[in-house]
């Protein structure tokens, strides 16, 4: 299997590298078990956190460069794209500044003698990243690791593999040492063999629901633990009492930043029927002003799809709810005049349960509408589904809105906003959406061994 650089705007094939080779592989993997062994553990958290701290000043220095590589490789809008750069940049120096305090020990108080946790690296770690935020989506799982003492090697998707590249050097001329940060070019096959290696300890996966199920069943065939980022249909509840023109302005950046391709996008808009009217309306119109274009033009709006085969299985989707009767009120439909994989800003309503679309996660920027009786209504339609990621209410009565968020089965609820992410808040979710938790205290937590030490 070879690693495709491929423009989405255009179609024009930029670069192509070639999986490595088993003699390669062994290679990458002995050099990453020894720097774990014998230097990177042995730092101290300020040698590492030079490391990090001098990684994020780079991002800082040259945005541009790192983004365009985004643009290019999977056609996110250029000024989205240094957004990424400079999130990527804050994870970074979040966990440079914070890891010691997060892995602190912990002074225990037992009925005699003395005891306490300490928490130390457990080793080689496997992540396996996917296309939608080249860097954010790496360097969530890279960051808080390095800091605990560990080293990573990362599987990344294999249409951005000049992003990949470009990460791996940004290491490299941060001063990780050979093997602390580890790029692979590898097969679904050599995947396999990755987990099942001894050297390796534990394994991350952001992507779907399949990917996650193949790769958590052969972690635990090994007794090795994961963590699992998946899919979503997060859902976007507006109340009667809320701020309209808030609510749409929420609405438009959290189903169409990305042009929808995010697990955390808002996808299903539950509307009290108090206010659905006049929300469609105004949600309608904000999205038929979105304009097609170059992705590196600021003046573009609407950027492709990742590639052909993403808008084919998008379209597949909409195809399919309007044979389960739903209607297609605006969009459905590729855009022409385009070379470019671009699917119209579409709303599909009179969705029921029988429906396809109501239990499918779509990924692009397609929203499915639905208007609810009262609160009640939209919090068993929003627990309705088989993910738990993240969601939205949106009301001007905050303690409210605090207790429907208690009530809704996700990971994550914003009140009057849609879903963001930063350093210091945890990311993750349930159900079919994976377990574990990224960003925070919490995201450092994951693979450490938390020991006891016990002075009798």
């Amino acid at each position: 299997m070879s690693y495709q650089s491929t423009n989405p705007y255009d179609g024009k094939v930029l670069q192509t590298f070639e999986q490595i080779d088993a003699a390669q592989l062994e290679q990458k993997l002995k050099q990453a078990s020894d720097c774990f062994e014998n230097v990177w553990r042995q730092k101290t958290f300020a040698e590492r956190s030079a490391v990090l701290a001098r990684a994020a000043a780079i991002l800082r220095e040259r945005p541009q460069e790192f983004a365009e590589l985004i643009t290019l490789e999977m056609g996110k809008l250029l000024p989205q794209s240094l957004g990424e750069v400079a999130l990527s940049a804050a994870i970074l120096d979040y966990y440079a500044e914070h890891a010691e305090r997060f892995l602190a020990p912990e002074k225990l108080t037992p009925r005699r003698g003395e005891a306490m946790v300490e928490s130390s690296p457990i080793g080689v770690l496997f992540g396996v990243e996917p296309w939608n935020y080249p860097y954010y989506q790496i360097v969530r799982f890279a960051a808080p690791n390095l800091m605990a003492g560990n080293v990573v090697m990362v599987k990344h998707a294999s249409n951005v593999p000049q992003c990949a590249l470009a990460f791996e050097r940004l290491m490299q001329e941060a001063g990780a040492p050979a093997g602390a940060y580890t790029n692979l070019f590898i097969s679904k096959d050599q995947v396999s063999q990755v987990i099942d290696d001894a050297r390796i300890r534990a394994v991350a996966l952001t992507g779907s629901e399949a990917a996650g199920a193949v790769v958590a069943a052969r972690a635990g065939q090994n007794l090795k633990k994961t963590t699992l980022e998946l899919g979503g249909s997060d859902a976007f509840i507006v109340l009667e009492d809320a701020d309209l023109d808030k609510a749409v302005k929420h609405a438009i950046s959290g189903r169409m930043s990305n042009s929808g391709q995010a697990c955390t996008a808002s996808k299903r808009f539950i509307v009290v029927d108090a206010m659905a009217d006049r929300f469609l309306e105004k949600f309608q119109a904000a999205l038929e002003k979105f304009q097609p274009g170059d992705p590196m033009d600021k003046q573009t709006t609407l950027a492709p799809l990742s590639s052909k085969e993403a808008l084919k299985n998008l379209l597949g989707q909409v195809d399919g709810a309007v044979a389960g009767g739903a209607r297609v009120l605006i969009g459905g439909k590729r855009i022409d005049g385009q070379a470019g994989p671009f699917m119209q800003p579409t709303i599909l309503t009179d969705i029921d349960k029988n429906n396809p679309a109501y239990k499918q996660e779509f990924f692009g920027p397609v929203a499915l509408f639905f208007r609810v009786a009262d609160e009640d209504a939209a919090v068993a339609l929003a627990n309705d589904s088989p993910f738990g990621l993240g969601g939205s209410v949106f009301t001007q009565d905050i303690e409210r809105g605090k207790r429907l968020a208690r009530r809704i089965d996700t990971g994550m609820v914003f009140i009057n906003s849609d879903l963001t992410s930063s350093p210091e808040l945890p990311f993750g979710g349930v159900k079919n959406s994976g377990y574990g938790r990224e960003l925070s205290g919490a995201g450092i937590q994951e693979f450490v061994n938390k020991k006891l030490i016990r002075v009798s």
